[in-house]
């Protein structure tokens, strides 16, 4: 069972980072900065933070890797010192993958280690039926609650319509869905099927669509079942763009939910492109999202965070032209960065 304390903060909405991956110049773990990394979301107000999901990278699953295990243990002590400290919960995500048997180690895993939430990637299942899908699911759901998972197929993603969401969400441990189709029809598909499932009121729906982000959490979403009309809102976000300028993402999240949008529609469609533009240079749309990983990698260099781009494909770099995107980005909305807030507290985080 998920503590009753994470539970609320989920269904309350939560800024969660998709938590990138520390390598040195070896390209084997920096310790030190992957719990600096850690520290930083807590500190910035991160609900939660999501490990070995697509933005750590799924490659520390391979052999000669193996860090799948090492990251939910470093994740773990940082969240159990964070919470001693602090007395505030962290809703703690950890990806799984692969076949039914992969899934379910992974999941059992993350249990051992404290994660009270599996994201469940369904990628290798890539041409199954929806019956073989929905197996899977309750499976793994008989170890941890679950959170789906619709990946963009630009990234590995496959479709998921609306009848799998709608018996999906039926599975009783299934407690949130992250939607990241980067589709506006595939998006409503989601909602669709959890408003259609019965079990609307237990299940927290959260952007992954880090092209949208603003325009999906300020939505409110109505279907009509049964003669009912349900109402659905995506209450925060499990993000990869969010895994940098943390500090601005929780102060969003923080004013959509105290309703500062609501009176000027102008204002918010404005920071809404604004975001969106931003993820263009970090996710590198220009690239069919080739860059997105080292986009971010970047950005946490510039901030000292990390020390370099490396990653565990020695093939993935910048883009042509990315760098000099996110230098626009950079000079063309300075108030959405957290430099300073990063900058104060670094010396910190590394101790």
């Amino acid at each position: 069972m998920i503590p009753e304390d994470v539970r609320i903060a989920l269904n309350k909405g939560a800024v969660i980072p998709a938590l990138p991956l520390a390598l040195n110049s070896s390209r084997r773990l920096d310790e030190r900065r992957q719990r600096a990394l850690i520290r930083y979301y807590l500190d910035a107000g991160a609900g939660g933070i999501a490990v070995a999901v697509h933005t750590t990278q799924f490659a520390i699953r391979l052999p000669g890797v193996n860090l799948f295990i090492p990251l939910l243990e470093i994740a773990r002590e940082e969240f159990d010192m964070f919470s001693m400290q602090t007395r505030k919960p962290v809703i703690r995500i950890a990806g799984a993958i692969g076949r039914t048997g992969q899934a379910m180690k992974e999941a059992e895993a993350a249990a051992r280690n404290g994660f009270n939430v599996v994201l469940l990637s369904l990628v290798a299942f890539r041409d199954s039926p929806n019956r073989i899908l929905i197996k899977h699911c309750r499976e793994v759901a008989n170890i941890l609650p679950v959170m789906g998972f619709y990946l963009q197929p630009a990234v590995g993603g496959r479709i998921l319509d609306i009848n799998f969401w709608r018996e999906f969400s039926q599975i009783e441990n299934v407690i949130g869905v992250k939607i990241a189709p980067f589709n506006r029809y595939q998006t409503l598909d989601v909602v669709r099927g959890v408003a259609e499932s019965g079990r609307a009121d237990k299940i927290a729906l959260y952007t992954g669509n880090d092209d949208n982000i603003l325009v999906d959490l300020l939505t409110e979403y109505t279907t009509i079942h049964n003669d009912n009309i349900i109402r659905k809102r995506i209450v925060g976000g499990l993000l990869g763009h969010w895994a940098v300028w943390t500090l601005s993402a929780v102060k969003l999240l923080e004013n959509v939910q105290k309703g500062s949008y609501e009176k000027d529609v102008n204002r918010a469609l404005i920071l809404a492109s604004q975001i969106t533009d931003c993820n263009s240079a970090f996710f590198d749309t220009a690239n069919n999202f080739k860059g997105c990983i080292v986009g971010l990698h970047e950005v946490l260099r510039r901030q000292g965070l990390f020390k370099g781009l490396w990653t565990l494909d020695r093939n993935e770099k910048l883009s042509p032209g990315q760098k000099k995107e996110i230098d626009r980005v950079y000079s063309a909305y300075p108030e959405l960065n957290d430099d300073e807030f990063v900058a104060e507290n670094l010396h910190k985080w590394l101790s």
